[in-house]
């Protein structure tokens, strides 16, 4: 497993950052590239408005905490998160 931070870590609630969407594109290419068994992992920032960017870009293990802490219905955004 490779982790990708998309936030500067340490501070729970941020945005994550576009630009670390492109370190796992080109992450996931060289795993391909290489037939490499390796999980791509993302950690800060992930909710429903972008967890779809991130899979895309070659993530499959998913880090969320403040978007289902603070959600008004968990289960809602859970449901959401897995698609």
């Amino acid at each position: 497993m490779c982790l990708v931070m998309t936030v500067e870590p340490g501070l729970g609630g941020q945005k994550l950052i576009p630009e670390t969407l492109d370190k796992v594109k080109l992450l996931k290419k060289y795993i391909d590239e290489n037939n490499l068994e390796i999980d791509i992992e993302v950690d800060g920032g992930i909710k429903p408005e972008n967890i779809e960017d991130a899979k895309n870009a070659g993530a499959n293990i998913f880090v969320v905490g403040t978007a289902v802490v603070k959600s008004d219905n968990i289960e809602e955004t859970i449901d959401t998160l897995r698609g």
